[in-house]
């Protein structure tokens, strides 16, 4: 009774969180964020309510219609007046004064009928998203051969924000006649859209400056590339990310959820 309980209010925060994402659209698509980035002796303000970039994604899948995700995101762009205008990276300092970058994992369930997989990410306290500074501009993160990413870099980096997942979908249709070309390969085969929690740390305080306290959650939208879903998959794509805060009703289940499924966790490690 108590684990269907637990997943009852599981279910109810998904539902709530990716309710939420939908009603809050209708409203306002974007909702701004102030940047304050003072790096390499340079320092500019300004208002954004977008980032683009660009990911790439390692996905391990089982034959028991599980997959874990690890993906990195490298961010390209800031964009402002819901999703209109790009900055150029001369004014923000991005990609030419300092990186930002993501890392990601989670995990989730899938589904193949005919040419379609769909993709539903669980919510979890051990998936994770980290996103840092990189005032260097010298990390990368390079797929091996243990399916997991090799980091180089990463010493002067400075952690922002994390994360946990809270919920994501996504669908890969082949039948798409934007995945089809003379390779077997296709640029535009489906999407697939995530919601994390999002914290920022002292640091992130600094340079996400408002609104205070800043959006807990963020939503990523990406786009998918053809690939097989079995085995281990190394993909990339584009995906953009923006934040918001859920209705009052949505964070009280959105709570309930997540402490359900420590509690869920913590008795399984005890049995």
């Amino acid at each position: 009774m108590k684990n269907t309980i637990r997943k009852t209010l599981l279910a109810c925060a998904v539902i709530a969180t990716l309710g939420f994402s939908a009603s809050a659209s209708a409203d306002q698509l974007f909702p701004d964020f102030t940047v304050d980035a003072n790096i390499g002796g340079k320092n500019v303000v300004f208002t954004a309510d977008k980032i683009t970039g660009n990911y790439v994604e390692i996905i391990n899948f089982s034959n028991a219609g599980t997959f874990h995700v690890d993906l990195y995101w490298k961010a390209a762009a800031f964009v402002s007046n819901d999703g209109v205008n790009s900055y150029d990276a001369g004014y923000t300092g991005l990609t030419v004064n300092y990186g930002l970058y993501a890392i990601y994992s989670a995990d989730g369930i899938y589904s193949v009928n005919g040419n379609k997989t769909t993709f539903t990410f669980n919510p979890s306290t051990t998936g994770l998203l980290s996103v840092f500074l990189d005032p260097n501009l010298n990390t990368s993160y390079n797929a091996n051969d243990q399916g997991t990413f090799t980091a180089t870099g990463t010493a002067g980096d400075i952690q922002l924000a994390t994360g946990k997942p809270v919920a994501g979908a996504g669908e890969l249709d082949k039948g798409l006649s934007t995945c089809k070309s003379g390779g077997g390969s296709g640029i535009n085969c489906g999407s697939f859209g995530s919601t994390t929690t999002f914290e920022l740390t002292a640091a992130g305080e600094k340079f996400f400056t408002s609104p205070t306290p800043f959006y807990p959650l963020s939503f990523q939208s990406g786009q998918l590339n053809n690939f097989n879903a079995g085995g281990r998959q190394v993909i990339n794509g584009s995906l953009d990310v923006v934040f918001d805060v859920p209705e009052p009703a949505s964070v009280v289940l959105l709570g309930l959820g997540l402490v359900a499924l420590g509690l869920n966790r913590r008795r399984s490690k005890t049995i």
